[in-house]
């Protein structure tokens, strides 16, 4: 067995640990990284980007469908679904040359193969193969992976977010079991592509965790847009039949069966913990996610984790904070814990929903109902939306704000077209724990879709221009 080692090697390469390897190598740190497919994770390769792009072919789709609503005379005559998927490869392919290339410029080392956890001389070690990868500090970033439905097995036309992605061919219909993030996604791309799409959620509102006027806007604009919503239903069954895909739902004791040409299975993502020994190791896991202190440390000496397999939001943007804190602290930095409520959500549906800190309901659970003030300001009158939705049934949205009483801001809430652009500034609201009336005297350019989140910081400040 051949032993190499390093200051830090690190155990996946997706968006957690590749911003490990990258920080750590900018703070003079040797870096190992091991990845048994390609650098950039599920996020590059099968999720955050090549979803958008899908996402992006959608949009075009529906701003030639309603270009009459501005002016222009044009009509959608088909979607090329290769061309489609070609053009998301191309993206996915770029990315990936520069991230590569990136690594070898900071001079990563790169392994590839599969990994497990162990130890080697009392230092933490990582395994692959008949090599041994030996460092001062070892960080785990493996990610997360489809959760499946019992009894659902994978299929060409039962799917999960990977196969979807794969498809050249777009559905004529398609049921979506789950209303969280990854189904709303799908379905909204799908709707806009022309399928006819049905969301089965177990729960009685689509993604759930968000405010409740957010849940209830996507709703509706779901429901104007053609998109059927089975809430409260739980599916009984899957059958892959010759003749497509039944699934099988009851809902309130009364049992029906949806067809459709796939089915996408997208109920969340597990983490990906089991069979790498980390529990050998000495790792400690509650529900496959590995325990952690506030610091990101494991109770195994010298060993981190970071992203997915951390339990909290699964999202590439946390990966990267955790990354880069974790190879601070390595290098002897000290680098303040991530509060999760302060990582910005994006559901990058028709319309967009996105959102940073508490919901109302959050917030009056902990400070009570009669410390906290919100406000809720339409983006039916903001110029700018009323331009970028032209001729969309998902119709404006709006923008909210919840603070404690005579205190800071405790969380914003947007729903329209290209909102997660606006979250950034309500990221910085809340994380400095800027009151509005510290915010209201900034001026929002004019006409910007931000002109509606100065107007609820505004109005929560007591001097409303636009609102009553």
């Amino acid at each position: 067995m051949t032993v190499h080692t390093s200051d830090v090697v690190v155990l996946g390469g997706g968006s957690g640990g590749y911003a490990t390897a990258l920080r750590a190598r900018e703070l003079d740190l040797s870096v190992t990284l091991i990845e048994r497919d390609r650098v950039g994770g599920t996020c590059l390769h099968r999720g955050c980007v090549p979803t958008k792009a899908l996402l992006h072919t959608a949009e075009v789709a529906d701003t030639v469908r309603h270009a009459a609503a501005a002016g222009v005379a044009a009509s959608l005559e088909g979607v090329d679904g290769p061309a489609a998927l070609a053009w998301r490869q191309k993206i996915v392919d770029g990315k990936f040359r520069g991230l590569t290339s990136l690594l070898a410029a900071r001079g990563v080392q790169v392994v590839t193969g599969s990994g497990s956890l162990t130890r080697h001389d009392g230092v933490p070690a990582v395994r692959v193969g008949d090599d041994l990868y030996a460092g001062r500090h070892v960080v785990l970033a493996t990610g997360a992976s489809t959760r499946a439905l019992p009894g659902v097995e994978f299929s060409a036309r039962v799917l999960d977010a990977e196969r979807a992605l794969s498809r050249a061919e777009i559905p004529e219909r398609a049921v979506v079991i789950g209303g969280g993030v990854i189904g709303v996604e799908f379905a909204s791309a799908w709707r806009s592509l022309g399928t006819e799409v049905t969301i089965v959620e177990a729960q009685d509102t689509l993604i759930a965790g968000e405010e409740a006027a957010s849940q209830s806007a996507l709703a509706k604009a779901f429901t104007r847009r053609g998109i059927d919503l089975r809430l409260g239903a739980r599916v009984a069954g899957v059958v892959d039949g010759d003749g497509g895909v039944v699934v099988s739902v009851e809902r309130e004791g009364v049992g029906e069966d949806l067809s459709a040409d796939v089915v996408l299975v997208a109920v969340g993502r597990a983490p990906s913990t089991a069979g790498l020994g980390f529990e050998e190791a000495g790792i400690s896991l509650t529900r496959g996610f590995v325990d952690v202190d506030p610091e990101l440390r494991t109770g195994a000496e010298g060993v981190w984790a970071v992203g997915d397999i951390v339990a909290g939001p699964q999202l590439a943007h946390r990966g990267f904070r955790h990354g880069i804190a974790v190879a601070e602290r390595i290098a002897g930095r000290r680098t303040a814990p991530l509060d999760d409520a302060l990582v910005p959500r994006v559901t990058y549906s028709s319309p967009e929903v996105a959102s940073v800190g508490l919901t109302e309901r959050a917030a009056i659970e902990i400070h009570g109902a009669d410390a906290i003030a919100s406000t809720e300001v339409s983006l039916a009158g903001n110029a700018k939306s009323e331009i970028v939705a032209a001729g969309s049934p998902a119709r404006p949205g709006f923008a909210k704000v919840v603070r404690l009483a005579g205190g800071p801001v405790l969380g914003v809430h947007l729903v329209g077209e290209r909102v997660g652009e606006l979250i950034t500034e309500g990221q910085l609201a809340v994380a400095w724990e800027a009151h509005p009336e510290d915010i209201a005297p900034l001026v929002h350019a004019h006409p910007t879709q931000s002109e509606a989140l100065g107007e609820a910081f505004l109005a929560l400040a007591g001097s409303p221009l636009h609102t009553m």
